[in-house]
């Protein structure tokens, strides 16, 4: 990688080319759950059905993929779990939020690899794709959903759907945020930042990845 004269680099690597492939696989599941969930959610919504050849087809695929995006997911956690651990300048952060909500970034705690509100997210997810997984068992009516009292699975599809809400809403916020801080995309579409963005969002990560 080109050099700077001061020994920075141009460019800086922030996520590797099987990060940004685990991160699409499971958004592109995630799309692909949704747009099913949301057929079976409501009648209104059924024709979404469509898109996978039918109302049987959809229902046949759902929990397939669901199984995919779980895996994907999981693997995803795994890479950056110790990433995600809160601190005390996150706890500082969180407290600073009309700081953050008016980007007066120069006025909050230094942010690592990821900042207190894209952590949060990521246990808020972790814990959505676990009840879906759990959830969706239960509710898998061609091999597991006779195995529970159907006062067990009419209570899972609730949880189920609960937890889904949560998670496309969870998702809406990271889209929006990518959206917002500019570069962001690019980041997870490429693999790499400037130097500048590093050190406009994340000065500690920064300082650590040009050591």
């Amino acid at each position: 990688m080109k050099q700077q004269r001061n020994g920075i680099p141009e460019l800086i690597v922030r996520y590797t080319a099987n990060e940004r492939t685990n991160h699409w696989i499971t958004a592109i599941t995630f799309v692909l759950l949704a747009l099913s969930g949301l057929a079976f959610f409501h009648p209104s919504m059924f024709w979404l059905t469509a898109l996978f050849g039918g109302g049987q087809w959809a229902r046949i695929l759902h929990p397939f993929i669901g199984i995919v995006m779980f895996v994907s997911f999981g693997i995803l956690a795994l890479r950056f779990w110790h990433h995600n651990y809160l601190d005390a300048d996150d706890r500082q952060w969180l407290r600073q939020y009309k700081d953050v909500l008016a980007a007066r970034e120069d006025q909050l705690p230094e942010v690592g690899r990821y900042n207190a509100g894209q952590k949060l997210l990521f246990f808020v997810l972790v814990v959505c794709v676990l009840l879906l997984l759990l959830t969706g068992i239960v509710i898998w009516r061609a091999y597991f959903a006779f195995y529970f009292p159907i006062e067990v699975v009419r209570v899972a599809a609730v949880i189920h759907a609960i937890a889904a809400f949560v998670l496309i809403c969870c998702i809406i916020v990271h889209i929006y945020a990518a959206l917002w801080v500019k570069g962001s995309i690019g980041a997870m579409v490429r693999g790499t930042v400037t130097p500048g963005w590093a050190r406009k969002h994340h000065p500690k990560w920064f300082r650590e990845s040009i050591k």
